[in-house]
């Protein structure tokens, strides 16, 4: 017997498959704090980067950079300084993430009002 697919199931499924790669894209515990610190200075090198994220390695940091280039939401930039700088911004696709960022600061500031009143 075969399973018959509604035209809402199949909506249905195209929206999980878009949440899914989605969440492909940025999960992990890493990511969404990186393209935060990214996105509230509109440039940031790596060691700022570093600084920004609590308990982050440097490797840890470097690869979770790569993955962001590879996916085009992060561009990095060598500066042509002594010693030698990395920047990294958003691309004009990371940009596109600026609503959702703001969205989970704001979501998030008010969850820490309603769990502990700060």
């Amino acid at each position: 017997m075969e399973c018959q697919t509604t035209d809402f199931n199949k909506g249905y499924n195209t929206e999980m498959r878009a949440v899914q790669d989605s969440m492909d894209v940025l999960s992990g515990k890493w990511k969404i704090p990186i393209l935060s610190s990214i996105c509230y200075y509109n440039k940031r090198r790596f060691s700022d980067i570093l600084n920004d994220i609590n308990g982050i390695s440097n490797r840890m940091l470097s690869k979770e950079l790569k993955e962001l280039e590879i996916n085009q939401l992060v561009s990095r930039t060598v500066l042509d300084t002594q010693p030698i700088a990395v920047e990294y911004q958003l691309t004009d696709h990371g940009l596109t993430l600026r609503t959702i960022i703001n969205q989970l600061t704001e979501w998030g500031m008010e969850h820490r009002k309603v769990i502990i009143g700060k």
